[in-house]
């Protein structure tokens, strides 16, 4: 039985939070005891206090950043690979520059494979977030 259960789109939410930025810039911490999520962030309009116990492991688990789940850059090479590698010298180009994701969802635009990268990231989230929850004894329900 998991310690605590929390509804997939507040799991959701505060993961898109603390992904909006470079890692450690937003954060968010799930209380396993509370179910409750606490949201801070480094560039501030911070509107509650942090709990004073938020860095104790055994009460709190931090909501990972997309890129610490691989769901950054590598999952865009993997859906590359997998859905239009003919494409791949050109998403490799887009990235060596600053703004790659707009450019990125543009080719995507132009080749009618935007809808199928929405689904592709959308499934790899829930998966990674499913495992997350697993490793820190945290039920879902949607």
């Amino acid at each position: 039985m998991p310690r605590v259960t929390v509804r997939w789109s507040d799991l959701e939410d505060s993961f898109h939070y603390a992904s909006a930025e470079g890692i450690g810039m937003n954060r968010a911490w799930l209380s396993l005891v509370t179910g409750k999520f606490h949201w801070y962030s480094e560039l501030g309009d911070n509107f509650e206090e942090l709990p004073d116990d938020i860095d104790d492991d055994s009460r709190y688990a931090q909501v990972p950043h997309k890129n610490e789940l691989d769901l950054g850059r590598r999952l865009v090479f993997r859906f590359v690979l997998d859905q239009a590698p003919e494409l791949m010298d050109d998403v490799e180009d887009i990235f060596r520059r600053r703004g790659a994701y707009g450019r990125f969802k543009d080719l995507l635009d132009d080749n009618d494979l935007l809808q199928q990268w929405y689904a592709y990231e959308e499934k790899a989230t829930r998966a990674a977030l499913q495992t997350w929850c697993d490793e820190n004894d945290v039920g879902l329900e949607d």
